[in-house]
């Protein structure tokens, strides 16, 4: 337990109270009540104070220092054993005739909780295409539909139960989500991003052309394309586009996220300065400033694994041409 040094009651209060009975010829009574303690408090921090100093006015634990139906050691190592071989919870509990419970208990005080936990952990993979378009990173992030503010930004619940209404009607005849696909360089994290209604395979290829046609018009010819394993881009239709447009698709190890790093930060980025970075009414608001923070995120944001430059500033640096965008 951490307590403020100078409350009224802390170490320093009971303190000023011992000193007052040893050395200043309080009884303790009088010294309790100039504490606004009971007599008996000030009994005890008397005794502590007598036999281990000034270390004996700090709070102890409240922490039993002996359990007596707590699991044995050796059952414990045996437990830490049976998951170290990648059991879970309940074949452990099965196996040792023990409530799942109380084995649960056991790996989470132990660190075992999660199966995770069992891997050693992943040096990071940090890496950088030496060219512009040697590899671009694709992902979709969905969005919730915007059908009216709550009463956070509004302040009144009434108006908050008739946008619920609102919402209500218009869940029968609209989708409730849209899909914000992105695409950004692994060179000059050049980025170009559009807001869909879906995620499904003719979508994402007709993102994709879009995407390559984007940065050629900035010069730069696409050879990769990574993504993660979501159904658009597992679908032939999406493996007959990339063969058709020249460029080699990778895909990331399945639940590795981080393979696609690069799209994973750009999202994080573009939520907390685009999609969360403003109070918008309706959706059609919220797409309308995407273009004016994209043009921000290119050409004036500075970007750390950049030397503090732009992603424009990066490519007119590695090609050695005048400014685009003009």
């Amino acid at each position: 337990m951490k307590l403020h040094a100078n409350a009224l009651l802390g170490p320093k209060g009971r303190e000023v109270m011992v000193v007052r009975v040893l050395e200043q010829g309080w009884s303790v009574t009088e010294a309790a009540e100039a504490a606004g303690v009971s007599g008996r408090t000030c009994s005890k921090w008397l005794a502590r104070y007598r036999a281990e100093g000034p270390l004996g006015l700090v709070d102890r634990p409240s922490t039993p220092r002996h359990v007596p139906h707590r699991t044995p050691e050796d059952r414990v190592e045996l437990i830490a054993s049976l998951r170290r071989l990648r059991m879970t919870g309940a074949e452990i509990a099965f196996c040792l005739g023990m409530a799942l419970s109380t084995v649960s208990a056991v790996l989470t005080r132990i660190g075992l909780g999660k199966l995770s936990r069992l891997d050693p952990p992943e040096p990071p993979n940090r890496y950088e295409r030496r060219h512009p378009g040697e590899l671009l990173h694709v992902d979709v992030k969905k969005l919730g539909v915007i059908t009216g503010a709550g009463h956070r930004v509004t302040g009144h619940r009434r108006r908050e139960s008739q946008n619920a209404g609102r919402r209500a009607r218009r869940a029968s005849t609209s989708k409730s989500w849209e899909f914000v696909h992105v695409c950004i360089d692994d060179c000059t994290r050049l980025a170009y991003v559009e807001v869909l209604t879906d995620e499904k395979a003719i979508t994402a290829v007709g993102f994709l052309r879009r995407a390559i046609a984007f940065y050629a018009r900035h010069g730069i010819q696409v050879e990769r394309v990574m993504s993660d394993n979501g159904p658009a881009y597992l679908s032939t239709l999406h493996a007959i586009a990339c063969k058709t447009l020249g460029v080699r698709h990778l895909r990331t190890r399945p639940y590795r996220p981080r393979t696609n790093g690069k799209a994973e930060r750009f999202i994080r980025t573009m939520l907390a300065g685009w999609a969360y970075g403003a109070i918008y009414g309706t959706s059609r608001e919220r797409t309308a400033a995407l273009a004016g923070w994209l043009h921000f995120y290119n050409h004036d944001r500075p970007h750390g694994a950049l030397s503090h430059k732009s992603p424009h500033a990066r490519l007119t640096e590695l090609n050695n041409l005048p400014g685009f965008y003009t």
